[in-house]
């Protein structure tokens, strides 16, 4: 343990020794059951006697906070405990508009019982074996490349397979040249929001919608309005006039679960052209999309360079790669790549290889083939189970992504908390949200295996019979 003591200007230094070594074990600095160093080396490194350091030792032994063992050492007892520290009578205080940003969810542990929580991947499926490989080799090759400040806009390798993948499998027509290697969606919203927006200007999101990017524009300062959803998606003509962003999920709407109307994803174009406006399309799980042809992006549609396309492999492969991509027109990405920098430089180059390569081998597209059955399986069988609920829920039409939602009546907020004290994790609609409050519940089906659907809906239909919802 290599204990900091600072004896410049203390009158007596057994004092000074005793006080902060004390100081220290009571606010955890030092913990129980950790050793002090031997006294002849403290004495040495501070210039003092080893009597004076012995005098310190034998007197914090007195009171119960250090021990003794013969040919050991001395340690902090088992029952020293720290206190709190003392809070500071003021301090630097953040902008006000940070108190209205809630905290980050804290993780759960242990894991819900049944987790029917949206947005989560079946990690316990993550090919743990092939990304060992993939990585490993990348260590052992030995390129001091991986190891050094990496690219803003991302490794070469990883952007060309992006290109590539996005499209065959999507139809979006990128070069390597357009894609930005970021966090995710949020990074990406967070950027766009670098480059084109100043504090005061306005930006609409979807309503109910994604929270995190709406809360990414508002820290930022920027004004966000909610815009309704109907049928065929956002509701263009609700679109407040000198909006300069639209944050939108085209594709498999969150968390509703629609598809945007080809008619509306034309009128939302021909907005974004009228008022000189970009679109940020998050594509984020489309990937899974179990029955009908694949949907257009806008980004496909989009002859005007008006669309930010951003897509993620937190659902496709893991959350804590914490890996996604833009692609953006050609008269962003100077700009955006500039944002990266000078934010958080650039994402691990370790992984971006090694995902390059899974990409490049073809185990990327035979895990989202092999994980697209096993979650159509869970979403036709929860689709399914969910008629023991039609006396209060309608299930939303949705084919594609890891989640379902269903309409209700009446608030469902006292059903959800009800059902988390009994180990079912699930939101409400109400949950995604400004203002007036959408009735429902969303039902993830990506963390919960399909034998565990029947019993943790059989748990939260007893739940609702017992007037919880």
């Amino acid at each position: 343990m290599d204990v900091h003591i600072d004896l410049t200007g203390a009158r007596g230094h057994r004092d000074a020794i005793y006080r902060q070594l004390r100081a220290a074990i009571l606010d955890g600095r030092i913990r129980p059951g950790e050793a002090l160093p031997p006294t002849r080396e403290l004495a040495q490194r501070l210039a003092v006697s080893r009597t004076t350091v012995s005098a310190a030792y034998d007197r914090l032994t007195a009171e119960g906070f250090l021990t003794g063992r013969v040919g050991a050492g001395t340690f902090v007892t088992a029952s020293a405990t720290a206190r709190p520290s003392p809070a500071l009578v003021s301090g630097v205080r953040p902008l006000p508009e940070w108190d209205a940003v809630p905290a980050p969810p804290a993780p759960f542990a242990p894991a819900p019982e049944f987790d029917f929580r949206p947005g989560v991947p079946d990690l316990t499926r993550f090919p743990f074996d092939t990304w060992r490989r993939l990585v490993t080799q990348r260590l052992r090759a030995g390129q001091a490349d991986l190891m050094t400040y990496g690219d803003p806009q991302g490794h070469p390798g990883l952007r060309t397979e992006i290109a590539r993948h996005v499209g065959v499998s999507r139809d979006v027509r990128a070069s390597a040249e357009q894609v930005v290697v970021t966090a995710g969606a949020q990074q990406t919203t967070d950027l766009v929001a670098r480059v084109l927006l100043r504090p005061g200007d306005l930006a609409a999101v979807e309503n109910p919608g994604y929270p995190p990017p709406r809360l990414v524009l508002s820290a930022r300062g920027v004004r966000v309005a909610p815009v309704p959803v109907d049928a065929e998606g956002i509701v263009v003509g609700a679109i407040p006039a000198g909006t300069r962003l639209v944050y939108v999920t085209p594709s498999h709407q969150y968390p509703l679960g629609l598809a945007m109307s080809l008619e509306r994803r034309l009128e939302l174009l021909d907005w974004a052209e009228r008022a000189d406006a970009v679109l940020v399309e998050d594509d984020y799980d489309t990937e899974f999309r179990y029955t009908g042809r694949p949907l257009e992006p806008l980004h496909s549609l989009d002859s005007r360079g008006r669309v930010v396309y951003v897509g993620s492999f937190s659902k496709v492969l893991s959350p804590a790669l914490r890996l996604g991509f833009l692609i953006a027109p050609p008269s962003l990405v100077p700009a955006l790549v500039k944002a990266r920098y000078l934010t958080d430089w650039h994402a691990p180059n370790v992984e971006q290889a090694a995902l390059a390569a899974f990409m490049a081998e073809g185990g990327f597209a035979r895990h989202v083939r092999r994980m697209r059955k096993v979650y159509r399986e869970r979403h036709e069988l929860l689709s399914a189970s969910l008629a023991s609920f039609a006396d209060f829920l309608t299930p939303l039409p949705s084919s594609a992504g890891l989640h379902l939602s269903a309409a209700a009546e009446s608030d469902c907020g006292s059903l959800v908390r009800a059902a988390r004290r009994h180990g079912v994790r699930l939101y409400s609609l109400g949950d995604f949200a400004v203002g007036e409050r959408r009735h429902g519940l969303v039902f993830g089906y990506g963390a919960v295996a399909a034998e565990r659907i029947g019993p943790g809906l059989a748990r939260l239909r007893a739940l609702a019979d017992e007037g919880a919802a």
